[in-house]
């Protein structure tokens, strides 16, 4: 199934100051790592969105292998991005694999295991659901898009799952959801978790 990666690095990082793109992390930059993740993925393509500091993302990051999607409307929220990507998704697409950017520790096994289940079920949207609750990667299948291209803001496509429109399939993975870092703290339990 030829599928599209999506990794959503486009945010001001408004919260830490400084980008959350560009922070250390394993000796390389936060989102080398999750873009080490999402290659090691069996994608038919990856897109990155890119935006706030999007210059110094190009100038420090390996984009090899991605196609960019430049979000000139970042700082109306993440689905801004998922608007700027659709537009690159190849045709030949049955959907697109949602990750986040600040997410780095996200099993491409997870990935696998999402695109089994999307593959047995035939569905539109799944998630991923953590012993302490839903998270990242999602699966958005061909048929949602045109409800994607709809939303606005930061936490739309929750909205989107939680709305009862579609069926969601939800795949049982081991251990919490992975951190994400939208906070100094946040980063320093990501650094201290790897330790």
């Amino acid at each position: 199934m030829f599928t599209t990666g999506l990794v959503l690095a486009a945010g001001r990082s408004s919260r830490l100051g400084q980008p959350k793109q560009l922070l250390e992390y394993r000796g390389r930059t936060l989102l080398d790592n999750t873009l080490d993740v999402a290659r090691s993925c069996d994608f038919g393509e990856l897109i990155v969105a890119l935006g706030g500091a999007a210059d110094e993302v190009r100038d420090r990051v390996d984009l090899s292998g991605c196609t960019v999607a430049d979000n000139v409307h970042y700082t109306s929220g993440c689905s801004s991005s998922i608007v700027a990507a659709l537009d690159l998704v190849d045709e030949e697409s049955h959907g697109i694999v949602l990750l986040l950017g600040d997410q780095p520790e996200v099993a491409a096994a997870s990935v696998g295991a999402l695109l089994e289940a999307v593959s047995k079920h035939a569905a539109p949207i799944a998630v991923c659901n953590y012993d302490d609750g839903r998270g990242h990667p999602f699966w958005f299948g061909r048929a949602t898009f045109d409800a994607l291209r709809g939303l606005h803001g930061d936490k739309a496509v929750w909205k989107l799952i939680e709305s009862g429109d579609w069926a969601v399939t939800e795949v049982s993975i081991a251990g919490d959801v992975p951190l994400d870092v939208d906070t100094w703290d946040d980063y320093e339990r990501l650094k201290a978790a790897h330790a």
